[in-house]
């Protein structure tokens, strides 16, 4: 083994025939070359991925109307227990909690979502709770960001966060399925948006700095699963008079970005916030 401060370690290593041909077709299936594809499963196998977000797509491209499946939820599983996204054809919202993944959908209804459905786009990883704490009486989506600020040490790192209470109010939205190539903005025109009170249930999802804007949402991105999992979707309101609040600090952004012809060809050089505060807001 030869080390490099600079640039990591190198590490040599002799493999047996039927193993190096395992690799190689996982490899092939995976769209990753060899050495990288070996990284990661080290990494899996040492539970080093626990501080990283794993990232289908780009927000940009889902602002572009890049609905393509590109990714099955089985290959997602892989990389975290816990997360967000959406469906092939924008077809409602995505909610992985706890190693289970769940679909949303414009209906009203929640289903497990199978391991061969596919996503577009999707934002996951190893949840663990860094710093945990309770907020007391918040009253809408604008005092709970406020709040959550305060609980953040920086500006710069990605956070999971997973939130759980008994919501007095609940707002929320779902995606109606859209036409491939139709733009974020016009998709969710249409969105369905749903009312609930006196619903228990967990809220999933991340703050991702403004930095990245042209790959992930801005600011916080939450999405409701019911505790009795009936009900689900993108959060735009609330009201808790108590909520337990886990945060954990994502320091490593890993992006794999799709080779459907869509995306491809998909001209991702705008930035896409205006858009996205648009397609994320409540429209009734």
């Amino acid at each position: 083994m030869k080390t490099h401060p600079d640039l990591g370690h190198t590490l040599r290593l002799r493999l047996g025939e039927g193993l190096w041909q395992e690799l190689l077709a996982e490899s092939q299936r995976r769209g990753e070359s060899p050495a990288h594809l070996a990284r990661s499963l080290l990494s899996e196998a040492l539970d080093l991925e626990h501080h990283t977000v794993y990232q289908v797509s780009t927000s940009g491209a889902l602002v572009q109307g890049v609905y393509q499946g590109c990714v099955r939820v089985a290959d997602l599983l892989r990389h975290g227990d816990f997360g967000l996204g959406t469906f092939a054809d924008l077809d409602g919202e995505g909610i992985l909690l706890d190693g289970t993944c769940w679909q949303a959908r414009s209906d009203g209804s929640v289903h497990q979502a199978p391991a061969d459905a596919e996503a577009p786009f999707w934002v996951t990883t190893h949840f663990r709770a860094d710093r945990q704490e309770t907020l007391s009486d918040v009253r809408s989506w604008e005092d709970l960001t406020t709040r959550l600020d305060t609980l953040r040490d920086n500006n710069n790192l990605f956070v999971g966060l997973r939130l759980e209470g008994q919501f007095e109010r609940m707002h929320y939205r779902v995606a109606c399925r859209a036409e491939p190539g139709t733009d974020l903005v016009s998709a969710t025109s249409h969105q369905a948006e749903f009312q609930l009170e006196n619903v228990s249930g967990t809220l999933v999802g991340f703050w991702t700095p403004s930095f990245a804007r042209t790959i992930n949402v801005p600011g916080y991105h939450l999405h409701l699963l019911s505790d009795d999992r009936q009900h689900g979707g993108h959060v735009l309101d609330l009201h808790c008079r108590e909520l337990k609040v886990a945060l954990h600090r994502e320091d490593e952004l890993h992006l794999a970005l799709p080779e459907t012809p869509d995306f491809l060809k998909a001209d991702l050089s705008g930035d896409p916030a205006a858009a996205l505060a648009v397609a994320e807001s409540k429209h009734s």
